[in-house]
């Protein structure tokens, strides 16, 4: 069983989140300057069996597409032809932002440490895994 990575895409950065072997526990693993998203996944696909990326689908609260879809919809396009033996299924990942700004305080870190916006980027990829990972009980 490969894993499943998350990818919470941004213009600037990208967090990435990842389970483990048996697709039980979602992490974040990291947050990649978005230029460099495709050579990353292609790198770490090298090393690690992932069999699905899941990706953010952001939407406006009255479900209609966000303005980032657009770029999202490109990287999506690249990424098929890059790697077209994984598929791809998106996420609703409304309040993944707010949530995770939530679990930074909840978690205790200091106000400096809360501006970390690549920390913020890969805490809302976790949680995008975590709620496909949810789904899919």
């Amino acid at each position: 069983m490969g894993r499943i990575l998350a990818i919470d895409f941004g213009t600037k950065r990208t967090g990435i989140a990842v389970t483990d072997e048996l697709q039980i526990i979602a992490s974040g693993l990291t947050t990649v300057n978005t230029k460099e998203l495709l050579s990353f996944l292609k790198d770490y696909i090298k090393n690690e069996s992932v069999e699905l990326f899941i990706v953010g689908e952001p939407k406006q609260m009255d479900n209609s597409v966000s303005d980032s879809e657009v770029h999202i919809i490109k990287f999506l396009s690249k990424l098929e032809k890059e790697i077209p033996n994984i598929p791809v299924k998106r996420v609703d990942e409304r309040f993944t932002s707010k949530m995770a700004f939530q679990t930074m305080i909840d978690s205790g870190l200091k106000k400096s440490q809360r501006k970390n916006k690549a920390l913020i980027d890969e805490i809302s990829a976790t949680l995008i895994l975590q709620s496909y990972l949810y789904s899919k009980q």
